[in-house]
């Protein structure tokens, strides 16, 4: 059986939020316990119901259980970093939206800000599920583009490895290692980005 590690980060908290909020993080090392089919249809219907600018719904994904032909064609479109570690990922998918809107070619101008919707409840979804998602903007998406047949009406924005919470470190180069093995989970301080009158450059 294997042995679980349990990597205890800190989340320094200036106001309560939800425990699915404050423990979730981004690990590089997974669990070898396998993601079913099954629980791939859970997260995809749990961003299924995320909410978008006239209900377009601009998200498309790719994704490919660790073992199969879809995963290794996945993989081989992460950039060479990423491919460092994202073998240890259980399920990999590729993110990509829509550009424009459905009835007219006019831009669809939130359609980056659906995806992020859609991945939030994702990784709401999973972290309830006890999956970890790592995402990742090192992809090659030309590649991508091409190698998944998108027309040129969508755009491949980010990867996204899964895998359950409880990997081991030692799998990972020795400097990924010590990312991984830190506590101190870092953000910036809500004065820095929200403002209760005029914008502020903050440096």
């Amino acid at each position: 059986m294997e042995s679980i590690v349990t990597v205890n980060k800190i989340t320094p908290l200036e106001h309560p939020v939800l425990e699915s909020i404050k423990n979730r993080w981004s690990p590089r090392a997974f669990a070898k316990t396998p993601i079913t089919e099954e629980k791939v249809k859970i997260l995809l219907e749990a961003g299924r119901w995320a909410p978008s600018a006239s209900n377009i719904q601009p998200w498309r994904v790719i994704w490919g259980i660790k073992g199969t032909k879809m995963y290794d064609r996945i993989f081989d479109c992460l950039d060479d970093f990423n491919q460092i570690w994202a073998a240890n990922a259980e399920l990999l998918w590729i993110n990509a939206f829509k550009k424009t809107m459905e009835k007219n070619d006019k831009e669809n101008f939130h359609a980056l800000h659906d995806l992020g919707l859609f991945m939030g409840n994702v990784i709401h979804q999973a972290n309830s599920m006890g999956i970890a998602t790592h995402q990742m903007a090192g992809v090659k998406f030309k590649k991508a583009q091409d190698e998944f047949k998108f027309p040129d009406d969508y755009h491949v924005t980010t990867a996204v490895a899964f895998g359950y919470y409880g990997g081991n470190p030692d799998d990972l180069p020795e400097d990924l290692k010590k990312q991984e093995l830190k506590k101190m989970r870092e953000r910036k301080e809500q004065h820095e980005f929200a403002f209760n009158g005029n914008f502020q450059t903050k440096k």
